[in-house]
């Protein structure tokens, strides 16, 4: 799976260079039919179909990058996919009950991350040694809340809450609680 990191950094990229030309060419658009003289510089069926070029590439781009998405695969063949590990967590209080310590994982294993609140509107998400974020969920009383994933690198991951909780919920932190290791690998 691509690293949601990398998804973020190409997509930012893409779609500031998709912007950037969306907004020089109305500048230049807004110029030249501003201009003192000759009135309608700019012919409608000229007009017409360079907006419509912009729809076309906007398109193109967001079906292009939709196959970049690194979860969307797992997500749109769930039903046929068997998790290697499933992990039952409970939220209640402003706490993470986790069903050991530390949640082991197997590089490329499957791993379903099963989620429930007994109080309030949660927030599930693991998050990278610097911080960033590698997925998250809400978790809702009352409903099912579960996130299928896969881990393509070794690594130690900090779960925290995403969502507000009331004051309390900042502390909602387990550090170094998910650790994946290369198949072969003891902790």
């Amino acid at each position: 799976m691509v690293d949601s990191s990398l998804v973020l950094w190409g997509q930012t990229l893409v779609y500031t260079l998709y912007a950037l030309a969306i907004i020089l060419l109305m500048g230049w658009f807004g110029l030249i039919i501003t201009k003192p003289g000759k009135r309608n510089r700019v012919s409608p069926a000229f007009f017409y179909s360079f907006v419509g070029f912009l729809i076309v590439l906007g398109v193109s781009i967001h079906i292009i990058t939709y196959n970049t998405i690194p979860w969307a695969s797992l997500d749109l063949n769930r039903d046929t996919i068997k998790a290697d590990k499933t992990f039952n967590i409970t939220v209640e209080n402003h706490q993470f009950y986790l069903p050991s310590e530390k949640l082991v994982i197997n590089c490329n294993d499957k791993v379903l991350f099963n989620v429930t609140s007994n109080d309030l509107t949660y927030g599930f998400g693991l998050f990278r040694s610097d911080n960033t974020m590698v997925m998250q969920m809400q978790v809702v009383p009352g409903h099912k809340n579960d996130i299928l994933w896969q881990f393509d690198k070794p690594g130690t991951y900090t779960i925290r809450s995403t969502e507000y909780s009331g004051p309390k919920g900042i502390s909602m932190i387990v550090k170094d609680a998910v650790v994946v290791l290369e198949k072969d690998e003891d902790i």
